[in-house]
């Protein structure tokens, strides 16, 4: 089995919109964390950020935060709410031999979900760090994360990945 770590949207302004359960900075510190130790592996980081279609300009703090990106991280644009819609996201995971993924990022039930969904019609084994996002309200995310990720894999939290 190899595993890719896939964070979704930590970009200034969505981190510091107004998510539950867990602070755009708490998930932001956790996803950091998730992103050394799969590093240290030597297990794919990917990153994954939005960008909005047919603008001149993208909105301020559109950008990945700070230090996020290292070398040798996949990274990718998305213009959709999904990170594998019209972009190389999977040819970048199977150039690598990755059959299982690892959500975390923001927001719970936008992109983090829709891409979840999208791997597992993709054919990938999906895993959720359920303390590693937050989503716009902390029921939207606890429903999501109770109910809606379990039967699509496993639901754990950061303290799982060493």
């Amino acid at each position: 089995m190899t595993s890719a770590l896939v964070l979704i949207d930590l970009m200034p302004r969505i981190v510091a919109l107004p998510v539950a359960p867990h602070s755009g900075e708490e998930v932001l510190a956790r996803c950091r964390r998730l992103a050394d130790v799969f590093r240290a592996n030597g297990k794919p980081v990917a990153l994954v950020r939005v960008e909005r279609p047919n603008v001149a300009a993208q909105p301020p703090g559109s950008e990945f935060v700070d230090g996020l990106v290292q070398d040798g991280d996949i990274v990718v644009v998305k213009r959709t709410i999904g990170a594998f819609h019209n972009t190389d996201l999977d040819a970048q995971l199977r150039s690598r031999g990755v059959d299982t993924l690892v959500f975390g990022g923001l927001v719970t039930t936008m992109g983090v979900e829709s891409s979840a969904r999208a791997a597992s019609d993709h054919g990938y084994e999906v895993e959720f760090v359920a303390d590693a996002m937050a989503a716009l309200d902390a029921d939207e995310h606890n429903f999501t994360v109770e109910k809606i990720f379990p039967r699509f894999g496993k639901v754990q939290n950061t303290d799982a990945y060493n």
